[in-house]
């Protein structure tokens, strides 16, 4: 008989013959962007690398792209010092990549969330009512139309400001399957992104995006990139303006969509497109179409709102390791 070796790469759990809790989880998806959800109010279980790569593995385990955790924002500290500021955002969206890394933000995951935490019957929700959710880029509010969301995604920022306002790039991109680097702006939405505007569909789909793109000067926590082309015309007969955009995200690799690249790439192309540009844009992305709003908020700043589908697709228990 053959003495095969233990399995590698997979999530750890007890020692033999310790009896583990089983853990029961939700998988959902916004526009291809799946995660791995769990109803974890005192914040008691697992988060480790090691369990959350595991959980996320596509062979090993679930798969996803991201595990979150819907946690009472009273048992974490980053929860509890948003409760002082706003005392609604009574749940807590505990998101890490997944690779394992903590992640301040996923726009398709907050829209995700709030599905899930309507779906276990925590919080009430009724049509264009506002749920406040707590997040490590600060408290996010989603309104609910329909099965779509739409999420107050906050303000933007150019991560180098003084340089994106006088050259519109500020960085450059090594992209597999391209063969010259491009050039690209970087921009905060809580989370960092570098932008690439390509001319052609062509590019598009020759960008190799698994592999991670090489960004120039390296960011110092790492970055998203979204590769993005501009529809011409740019804005339709609608006012809306329009974008292709694929999306290789820090700690995931390669995805069917990214909520707040989504809002980086519409940002960016704004931003180039100059004076007149729209407010409203919808952006393709291999999952599906995400809307990108701009808008006043409650601060008198620029802020950026998020919309889209939201969709859960099975429940689960997953069996002591």
């Amino acid at each position: 008989m053959t003495d095969y070796p233990a399995a590698q790469n997979a999530p750890t759990g007890p020692e033999r013959g310790e009896q583990a809790p089983s853990l029961s989880f939700t998988k959902g998806h916004g526009t291809g962007n799946d995660f791995i959800l769990t109803l974890d109010p005192a914040g008691e279980g697992r988060t480790d690398v090691a369990f959350v790569a595991g959980l996320c593995d596509r062979h090993r385990g679930i798969g996803a792209d991201g595990f979150i955790r819907a946690v009472h924002s009273s048992s974490l500290a980053e929860g509890q010092a948003l409760l002082q500021s706003d005392s609604r955002a009574e749940w807590f969206m505990d998101y890490r990549n997944s690779d394992g890394s903590v992640a301040q933000m996923c726009g398709n995951g907050v829209r995700v969330f709030a599905h899930f935490l309507l779906a276990q019957g925590v919080v009430e929700l009724p049509d264009g009512g506002e749920l406040a959710i707590g997040t490590r880029s600060g408290v996010k509010r989603v309104t609910r139309s329909g099965n779509g969301y739409a999420v107050d995604m906050g303000t933007w920022e150019f991560i180098v400001p003084d340089t994106a306002v006088a050259r519109g790039t500020d960085s450059l991109v090594e992209i597999a399957g391209l063969d010259v680097d491009r050039p690209a702006l970087s921009i905060s939405m809580g989370n960092p992104h570098a932008v690439v505007a390509l001319a052609e569909y062509a590019d598009l789909h020759a960008a190799d995006l698994h592999h991670a793109p090489v960004v120039q000067p390296a960011p110092a926590e790492g970055t998203n990139v979204e590769l993005v082309v501009p529809s011409d015309p740019l804005v339709g007969d609608d006012g809306v303006g329009r974008l292709t955009m694929r999306v290789h995200e820090r700690g995931v690799g390669q995805t069917q969509s990214c909520g707040s690249g989504a809002c980086a790439a519409a940002v960016a192309t704004r931003f180039w497109a100059g004076t007149g540009a729209p407010d409203r844009w919808l952006v393709s992305v291999p999952g599906g179409v995400v809307g990108v709003k701009f808008f006043a908020g409650p601060d008198g700043r620029e802020h950026v709102e998020l919309s889209g589908p939201a969709v859960l697709v099975a429940e689960g228990t997953l069996l002591p390791l």
